[in-house]
């Protein structure tokens, strides 16, 4: 029997043998999935929902439930332990397919975020950036970095964050629109400096926005793979963090976001405590398809917005959401016309 084809029953039957080992990239089964739309078995003992539960917060590789319409009761906390749900066959073939194509980014990511769900916000952050540093040495990242064009060094563009007071806001742009606001070194060293005004004057409000066309591409893909090495790109993250900043003024930040928010351009803005979106804004965490997770805070602001399976599913398929579907996760807080967002 494969692993789609086991249903819930089956799953927590096997659970009595040692069996759960079978589960894991090492093993040629990087993805357990479970169709558990079937009706509940109410013989299962709670001890052996117990044991379901406790396997599924250690597997070493994601797991991933099919749910139908269930009634409440003791399978629901099982159901929470996976890592995603989804309501499609569909769903579920675009997550086994997405874990199958980078099984070690993918099993990085759920360790994260399980463990992370725990965490304080600058823990968490410190987790994730690990799991990051992890897989920038890994083979997958690798493989990404080989297939991918010579990237195009040499072009300097101007200062990449701009910084207005007007009354009692303080407006951080960041203003790379030629090149969609592309997070680079420069442009997070930018931020964390205006950041730093933020927090010397504590009674201002803070409005973070986007020049151009996009609020953000996300990380600039001409410098990956030009960092030092994963042990000091780890160190340079935990020293220079607009994440860590972003998280510490949340209450006071309003990000009004538009276009692209990929990446980087999706993690930053949900640490604001209220994110306003233009109608075309769309947001997608594309990284474990470059073998990596997210590393500019996402798996701790996405996840304290719409809940660890929702990011969980998002950043293993690199699904776009629009911005109506942003709206009714949670991910956002208003949906605005252009015009109206300031």
């Amino acid at each position: 029997m494969s692993a789609s084809s086991l249903t819930l029953a089956d799953f927590i039957e096997r659970l009595a043998t040692p069996a759960s080992s079978e589960w894991s990239v090492l093993t040629g089964t990087p993805v357990l999935a479970v169709d558990a739309t079937g009706p509940d078995d109410a013989r299962t003992s709670a001890d052996a929902l117990s044991r379901a539960v406790g396997v599924l917060g250690t597997l070493p590789c994601p797991s991933v439930a099919l749910i139908g319409e269930r009634s409440s009761g003791p399978v629901q906390r099982v159901l929470a332990a996976f890592d995603v749900v989804v309501t499609t066959r569909a769903e579920l073939d675009a997550v086994v397919a997405a874990v199958t194509r980078t099984p070690l980014a993918a099993a990085t990511l759920v360790h994260v975020l399980r463990a992370g769900a725990v965490l304080t916000v600058a823990e968490a952050l410190t987790l994730e950036s690990l799991g990051y540093a992890t897989l920038q040495a890994g083979p997958e990242h690798a493989r990404w970095l080989a297939a991918r064009p010579a990237a195009a060094h040499g072009v300097t563009d101007g200062d990449p964050v701009r910084v207005e007071l007007e009354n009692d806001r303080l407006i951080i742009t960041l203003d790379r629109p030629a090149r969609h606001n592309a997070f680079s070194a420069r442009m997070r060293d930018a931020l964390c400096a205006a950041l730093a005004l933020a927090h010397a004057e504590p009674d201002l409000a803070v409005v973070l926005r986007g020049a151009g066309p996009s609020f953000s591409s996300g990380g600039d893909l001409d410098e990956f793979g030009t960092r030092p090495d994963p042990t000091t790109a780890h160190l340079v993250r935990m020293t220079r963090s607009p994440a860590r900043l972003l998280a510490a003024i949340a209450p006071r930040l309003r990000a009004e976001v538009h276009g692209a928010c990929l990446g980087a351009g999706s993690e930053l803005a949900a640490f604001a405590g209220h994110v306003i979106a233009t109608s075309d804004a769309v947001f997608q965490l594309p990284e474990v398809a470059m073998g990596l997770i997210p590393g500019a805070g996402g798996t701790a602001s996405i996840t304290r917005r719409i809940g660890r399976q929702r990011t969980a599913g998002l950043a293993l398929t690199g699904r776009r959401l629009d911005a109506a579907t942003a709206l009714g996760w949670g991910l956002i807080d208003a949906v605005a016309e252009a015009a109206k967002v300031s």
